[in-house]
Order: structure tokens, then C-alpha cells, then sequence
């Protein structure tokens, strides 16, 4: 599969979930709870109820409630096909067991083998257990990424923003990480991948809301790749080249002021009409530094989110060891699915966050230095409005 270059619109699923999937093929007839006390003796033997629940949270990296809605929104297509896996004693795996092998797999980012022996099933089938969870996450849970499609929800975003350091009118928050690989010599594609920091590397660009919700994303590109490039690469690039993205209504910040909807970003992407970049140089102007301030205190929106995403679905965090390049951004794409999922199902993620947000801490930050004019008057009119706001100094 080629770039993942933001979302595809599909089909909307039939049964999005509000329902609990129920097993196949298994004797979990009471429902999940009863799988789930089943299947814990099954691989870690007898545990009081209170342990069973805390061990459930630390190997799934999310909330019962948040299993069953995933398992309700892959039931249909992950029992659909004739496959029929097994455990090594040779009892079928329910819907549930699968969901659960694959979610292991992702969230841990451990091996095929690991795995298989932790939960009493072949390699084998763990690798086809979560291909085809990938698969109907992709079909049924595109849903859960999307750009706001209301007024209503795009204010609620833009308020949001205005309240961590003050940015009026502002959408989102782009960032870019690298997802490093380990390939073999022998591979004759590895030097495409190899990147600045002479890392295998594929790309993830993301656009984030304050809740940290990924509302648009590209992956797919070799690590090499510079971010403007990868931005220019995206559907959202273009839809705002035709005037179709971030086309909401002006704000009035004074009389005769007002400005359009726009994105933050990093030095690494043009200053364009609807992206801002903060100023670039070191000894700059008191309110140029303030502004760089306030800018990098709502960046981090997206570094924090992108930090947890890796942390929380860990088959992405590190060096991958030979992965197939063409099934990986689809796994990618998956796992910030589940990211944004485990944020709608659950709310606030303040108290699971990692201890760092440097997601990419063995890259430099790159500089783009690419300015459009319409771009340098909206990021002044943004500094002399903060500035005239007197907003206070982030920590």
C-alpha cells in the first residue's frame, strides 16, 4: 500500500457499536467477563477479582469498556471470513481472544513469538490475528479520525486552543515523528529509507486538536523526506490550495483586525496564509520572543500527543525489525485509530501521559525557511494581538 496521504472516505459501518460484541466459537456465553476470567486463568493462572482488573488495564493499555466497543466495531468483518484460528490445544479463538492477541501485539510491541507463548497460540497466528484486525479497523473505525464537520465542533476546538496560551481562531497543531526500522543489507530498497540521521525511517505527519485527538495524518513516505515536502504531499494541502479546508468563518480580533482560520506548525514547514511558524533567529525582539513562547507552549499539544502514541502502541516506538513496508503505514494508521478511540471512550488523558513528550528525540529540528507574505501578516497580526493581550509567560 502506498502513503497513507490523510483519510479516505469509506463506507460508514453498519454497526458502529453502541452494542458489546458477543464471542464465537468459544464457551464465553455470559459475555465478556466471563471471557475475560477465562482467559486470564488461562494464561496466568487463578487471581482475585481485584488483580484480573488491573492486570486487563496493563496488558490492553485501555478500559474493559473500551475493549468491548472495539471488539464491537470489528466483529462483523474479523468473523466473517473463513479462517478459523486456534489456540495450541486446539480450541477455537473467540472474537474476543483475537481482539485481544492483536491489541497485545500493538500495544506491546512485542515478538511474534512472545506473544504466542503468553497467550498459548502459534507465531503464525498472532501475525494473522493482527493483520486482520488491521484490516477491519481500517474498514470500520475510520470514523474516529476525521477533521471537525460541524460549526459547533470546530468552535469547541478553536476555544479549546484559545485557552492554553491565548491563539484565536486556531484549528490545530501540525508535527512530524519518524518511525525507525531495522532492514537488511540485502534489502535493495533500504538506502530509500535511510534519513538524515541515517536511520531506516518512515514518516508520520499528523494535525492534532487540543485533546490531543489526531485529526488528520500522512504516513507513508521514506524518513528522508523533509516535513514541508510531506506537508505539500497531503490532502490537506491541498484541499486548502482549493480553498476547501480552513475556510471557516474570519475573526474579528479588533476593529478593522481579523483573521482566518489557520494550523500551527514548527520551523521545519513554510510560513504559509493558513500555517504558522514561529519567528526564526536567537537574539529576537522581546515581543518575537514572547510570540515564540506562546507558539511553542500550544505546539507541544501535538509532541505530547505523538509521544503517546508511541508510548501507548509500542509496535511503533523504537526500531521495527524488518517490517513490511507496504503493511506498515497501515498499522500506523491503526494504532492512532486506537489512540483517538481510547481519547473518546475514555476522556482525559492528562494522568497517562508519558514522563517526556520528545517523540523524536534522536532527529534535529529541521528548518524550512520557506515564507509566503500573506502568512508574515497573520502571524503579526497573531503577535501584536497576544502582545496587546498581555497574555502570561508560559512555565
Amino acid at each position: 500500500m502506498g502513503p497513507v496521504r490523510g483519510i479516505r472516505k469509506r463506507k460508514k459501518a453498519e454497526k458502529k457499536g453502541e452494542e458489546n460484541a458477543s464471542g464465537s466459537g468459544s464457551s464465553e456465553k455470559e459475555g465478556p467477563v466471563d471471557w475475560w476470567d477465562e482467559f486470564s486463568r488461562r494464561i496466568n493462572g487463578v487471581q482475585s477479582p481485584s488483580k484480573v482488573l488491573d492486570k486487563f488495564e496493563s496488558v490492553f493499555k485501555l478500559s474493559r469498556k473500551t475493549f468491548d466497543y472495539i471488539c464491537s466495531l470489528v466483529s462483523e468483518d474479523m468473523m466473517a471470513k473463513s479462517a478459523h484460528f486456534v489456540f495450541t490445544n486446539g480450541k477455537p479463538l473467540s472474537l474476543h481472544d483475537q481482539v485481544a492477541v492483536a491489541l497485545r501485539r500493538l500495544s506491546s510491541g512485542e515478538s511474534l513469538v512472545t506473544i504466542g507463548d503468553s497467550f498459548g497460540v502459534n507465531h503464525s497466528t498472532v501475525s494473522q490475528v493482527t493483520w486482520r484486525f488491521v484490516e477491519a479497523m481500517e474498514e470500520r473505525g475510520l470514523h474516529h479520525l476525521q477533521w471537525p464537520s460541524t460549526e459547533a465542533e470546530m468552535t469547541e476546538v478553536k476555544s479549546k486552543f484559545q485557552k492554553i496560551r491565548g491563539f484565536p481562531n486556531c484549528c490545530g497543531v501540525v508535527d512530524t515523528t519518524h518511525i525507525m526500522m531495522c532492514l537488511p543489507a540485502s534489502d535493495p530498497t533500504s538506502n530509500a529509507w535511510l534519513d538524515q540521521e541515517k536511520n531506516h525511517s518512515m514518516i508520520l505527519q499528523a494535525i492534532v486538536d487540543p485533546d490531543m485527538r489526531f485529526r488528520d495524518i500522512v504516513t507513508g513516505w521514506p524518513g528522508k523526506m523533509k516535513d514541508w515536502s510531506v506537508f505539500q504531499s497531503s490532502n490537506f494541502y491541498q484541499l486548502c490550495a482549493r480553498g476547501e479546508r480552513l475556510n471557516g468563518k474570519r475573526l474579528e480580533l479588533s476593529t478593522g483586525l481579523d483573521i482566518r482560520e489557520y494550523i500551527l506548525g514548527d520551523l521545519g514547514f513554510s510560513l504559509l496564509p493558513y500555517l504558522v511558524i514561529p519567528y526564526e533567529g536567537k537574539e529576537l525582539p522581546e515581543p518575537k520572543a514572547q510570540f515564540n513562547k506562546w507558539h511553542y507552549a500550544t505546539q507541544k499539544v501535538a509532541q505530547r500527543a505523538l509521544a503517546r502514541l508511541k508510548d501507548r502502541w509500542r509496535i511503533i516506538q523504537g526500531v521495527m525489525w524488518r517490517p513490511d513496508k507496504h503493511r506498515l503505514p497501515r498499522i500506523i494508521l491503526v494504532c492512532c485509530l486506537l489512540h483517538n478511540i481510547v481519547i473518546d471512550m475514555e476522556g482525559g488523558v492528562q494522568d497517562e501521559m508519558p514522563q517526556s513528550h520528545k517523540h523524536d528525540s534522536e532527529y534535529r529540528q529541521q528548518i524550512c525557511g520557506t515564507v509566503d507574505i500573506n502568512g508574515v501578516h497573520l502571524r503579526e497580526k497573531l503577535s501584536l494581538y497576544l502582545s496587546g493581550r498581555r497574555m502570561p509567560m508560559p512555565p
